[in-house]
């Protein structure tokens, strides 16, 4: 008896929650019937995917191997849909998009509003999650695209630049550094740099970019969004760095904290769209990678 895609979908969504009861609610089932599909499923295959216990739901290393395989067959299925829809009008029907955090609610806005005009038979649904949960997300067709910070190992995907987002040295008023027209990375140094916590790709975009390591400054990583960086940086508890479609987006408010630009113009992050090799509305995304690029404030051009 050959597994069935719901038996697919329950085991990619416990090994998602890490919880039987949370995997179950997100599938719309009740706990006994995911619980009794798995079971059934290891019993077919004669394996063991998941090892349980009261604390936690640990995934054994044959079950990643297989899970993995799953997130790909579950892909391939909604490409399989798509391929049924490809003859539709372009950008027309459903796309599921997935923006990262320090994208998403700068860029959206105003990109939904022209997209609305300009394609108004298009149903974008949006999804924010980190890049990791993206990429597993893609894999398992639970998206169709999602646009986050290069680079990013992607596999099993194209990936397709659009533009670059400058970083910019945000001060608190009265900081030695505000009345310079420019700043230089090695200013830097010593300062107290206040950034996001582990997960978001963003620190380690901008410390690269800056030329920074660790030693070199008092990094200081509380921050779970941006507004809250801006937040701190206004609180005088140090500088941050932000992406200039950020603060294209408003995200100082009314802070009046100060914005600086480096003298270097490679100060800055990559930001581009993913989708799955077999995907077929490929000709589509290619559209809308367009209109991203130039619907999107504080983008510039790649070099």
């Amino acid at each position: 008896m050959m597994p069935s895609l719901k038996q697919l979908r329950y085991i990619c969504a416990v090994a998602e929650h890490k919880h039987f009861s949370k995997a179950a609610e997100a599938c719309h089932v009740t706990q006994s019937t995911l619980s009794a599909a798995i079971q059934e499923l290891e019993s077919q295959l004669g394996v063991v995917i998941f090892e349980r216990n009261k604390k936690s739901v640990l995934i054994t290393p044959l079950g990643a191997r297989l899970l993995h395989q799953a997130r790909l067959i579950l892909g391939n299925v909604e490409d399989f849909v798509g391929l049924a829809k490809s003859h539709d009008e372009a950008l027309t029907g459903e796309i599921r998009l997935g923006v990262i955090p320090t994208i998403g609610p700068f860029m959206l806005p105003h990109l939904l509003a022209e997209l609305r005009k300009s394609y108004p038979k298009l149903k974008l649904y949006l999804r924010e999650a980190l890049s990791a949960q993206l990429l597993q997300q893609l894999q398992e067709g639970k998206l169709d695209l999602a646009i986050l910070a290069f680079p990013y190992v992607m596999p099993d995907m194209e990936t397709l630049s659009l533009f670059r987002d400058d970083f910019v040295l945000c001060l608190p008023p009265g900081h030695q550094l505000e009345k310079s027209k420019q700043v230089k990375q090695y200013q830097l140094q010593g300062e107290s740099l206040l950034l996001l916590e582990e997960g978001h790709c963003l620190r380690d975009h901008a410390l690269e970019a800056c030329k920074l390591e660790s030693a070199d400054t008092d990094l200081v990583y509380q921050g779970t969004s941006l507004h809250t960086l801006v937040q701190m940086v206004a609180n005088g508890l140090g500088v941050t760095l932000l992406p200039a479609i950020s603060v294209a987006g408003d995200v100082l408010g009314d802070t009046h904290l100060k914005i600086k630009e480096f003298n270097n113009e490679n100060v800055s992050r990559e930001i581009g769209m993913s989708w799955r090799k077999s995907d077929p509305r490929r000709e589509e995304y290619l559209l809308l990678a367009d209109f991203v690029k130039e619907n999107t404030p504080g983008a510039k051009p790649l070099a």
